[in-house]
């Protein structure tokens, strides 16, 4: 039971570092949907939520609609804070790191800019980051992943010699 424990422990930290690239690639993609509504659907950001809602998978599905909804009710509160709320809760779930969902939240900053062509040039510059470093993770997830389900089995091993 103990190596089962141990090694099944080193299973669910591989699992969780081909989550956190899979997830990097998730937002490259929701950030390439929003450059083509914006680019050729003329679409404003709370129009491009609705849009990417309807082609993403939970839990970004639900947040892109609440922001959608929210933005829509118009209480008076800006999209970059309303956007970068709802997208930090739903990020709080998932397996990556405050850098990354920074890089995400870069293009609704505050200072960020109002006109469609500095738009697209910020999203296209946070996309690039995102992109970059899922190709970083990818590579060190290779050995980490090994590494990972390795040491959980011979912990469970050096835990039991010591048992005995």
């Amino acid at each position: 039971m103990i190596v089962g424990g141990c090694l099944g422990l080193g299973l669910w930290y591989r699992q969780r570092m081909i989550l956190s690239v899979q997830v990097l690639k998730d937002l490259g993609q929701i950030l390439e949907m929003l450059k083509s509504e914006i680019r050729y659907g003329k679409a404003t950001l709370p129009e491009c939520c609705r849009h990417i809602s309807a082609h993403m998978k939970e839990p970004y599905k639900s947040s892109f609609m609440e922001v959608f909804y929210r933005m829509h009710e118009n209480t008076g509160e800006k999209f970059e804070v309303i956007f970068g709320e709802v997208l930090g809760s739903c990020f709080s779930k998932l397996p990556i790191e405050e850098t990354d969902k920074e890089q995400f939240l870069q293009f609704v900053s505050p200072n960020s800019f109002t006109e469609e062509k500095m738009q697209l040039c910020a999203i296209e510059k946070s996309e690039e980051s995102l992109r970059r470093r899922a190709d970083e993770l990818e590579k060190e997830n290779t050995q980490k992943c090994r590494m990972a389900v390795g040491l959980g089995a011979m912990s469970g091993l050096l835990l039991v010699i010591i048992l005995l």
